[in-house]
């Protein structure tokens, strides 16, 4: 008997060839630790209730299933719905997983959080539930991103958190996210690691996913309710993949769905200036997980580059290694040009002022929306707001604010 999609990984972390734990043997037992109370605290209905209690009355959901008219009428072909997960407290679906996260590390007893961000998006949702249970927090952060986030690197200390630029690398997400394993190794008693992407060492990915599947169980119910039936078309931006995840977990075993991420393209799959690691890349070993990586010919992880910083990352979420070898999900790309046009096209046509990170999704609908019936329904996570991009956007537009 074939085993579902939805029911993996296996007990060892593993989704089919990807995933695992390849850490510090210094991580090791605070891993299991992580594993064996998620396993048995997120099910109970203690956990639940106090979960579900935070996404109503702080985060707001459940977000709403919004038909995008304008943009329809505009591509003449399927009804475009955004499921506006840019709503929530804090401006994108990063917060639903670290509620999630933040109540497990005080179950363990850990003072202490860190993190790591890109956008800075996951730094800000870090840095507000740290706010809202009293404990200190430090976020690792390319400086690059620093430079081209800045509104969220005030509001991440505003909230009250430390931000470290990390210069090695490309100081970008990767080169972050290498500081905060090199923090948790030499702080492992006192300190939890709150990851935000689908990555990362068994069990982060099955977690990730768990608390971000709220988004794509929410559409099950509003696609019915609302429309009468699920939905033809999913869509959504993938950098780690987080929120593609959570969108197309709930419906991985339903084939009727048709499955799509989209990854940053860059200046283009021809150049070396793109972060598409599904459709350029090759399996690798990164952050804890064996997954598709961005490599050069020596097996080095090589520089990416996305006019998204939230996309700018070499790798992938494991268990989107996985949907792509298995056909169940496809994996389409857009360049930072495609973004562009449909950042600025979302906002006239719909008042909504995306995040650059989905943006890349919605360049993709509107290419696919023209060419399909008007009677089927494309839903696309519209993950964030783009208040954090307007700086980047200006200046790729050579405008001065």
């Amino acid at each position: 008997m074939i085993k579902p999609l939805s029911e993996y990984p296996n007990s060892d972390g593993f989704f089919g060839d990807y995933g695992g734990q390849y850490v510090s043997e210094i991580l090791m037992p605070l891993i299991h630790e992580l594993d064996q109370l998620f396993h048995s605290e997120v099910q109970t209905a203690e956990f639940q209730e106090q979960l579900n209690n935070y996404y109503r009355h702080y985060i707001g959901r459940p977000s709403p299933l919004y038909h995008a008219k304008r943009l329809t009428d505009h591509c003449g072909g399927a009804q475009i719905y955004f499921k506006r997960d840019e709503l929530n407290h804090t401006g994108s679906h990063k917060i639903n997983n670290c509620i999630g996260q933040i109540l497990l590390a005080k179950k363990m007893g850990k003072t202490r959080i860190i993190s790591e961000t890109g956008a800075g998006q996951h730094g800000v949702a870090t840095a507000t539930v740290c706010a809202l249970f009293g404990l200190p927090c430090t976020v690792y952060m390319g400086a690059k991103d620093v430079e081209r986030q800045q509104p969220n690197v005030f509001r991440m200390n505003l909230l009250g958190a430390e931000v470290v630029p990390v210069d090695n690398g490309s100081a970008t997400l990767k080169d972050a996210m290498n500081e905060a394993l090199r923090d948790w190794v030499s702080n492992v008693d006192s300190t939890y690691y709150l990851i935000g992407t689908a990555a990362g060492p068994h069990p982060y990915p099955k977690m990730v996913r768990t608390f971000q599947s709220i988004i794509g169980q929410e559409v099950r119910e509003q696609s019915i309710e609302l429309l009468g039936q699920l939905p033809n078309t999913l869509v959504a931006c993938v950098g780690g993949g987080s929120n593609a995840i959570g969108l197309f977990h709930p419906f991985l075993d339903e084939p009727s769905v048709e499955l799509i991420g989209v990854e940053a393209a860059g200046h283009g799959l021809d150049t070396h200036e793109h972060a598409a690691s599904l459709n350029m890349g090759r399996p690798g070993i990164l952050h804890g997980n064996k997954t598709y990586l961005i490599q050069n010919e020596q097996g080095q992880i090589a520089h990416t580059h996305s006019i998204s910083a939230g996309l700018d990352y070499p790798g992938i979420g494991p268990e989107h290694g996985f949907l792509k070898d298995s056909g169940r999900v496809s994996y389409a790309t857009s360049t930072d040009n495609d973004a562009l046009d449909a950042f600025q096209l979302c906002s006239k046509r719909e008042g909504i002022i995306p995040a650059l990170e989905p943006a890349h999704a919605l360049a993709h609908v509107l290419k696919i929306a023209q060419k399909k019936p008007k009677d089927e329904i494309i839903v696309m996570n519209l993950c964030g707001r783009g208040d954090k991009d307007i700086f980047t956007v200006a200046d790729a537009l050579g405008v001065d604010i």
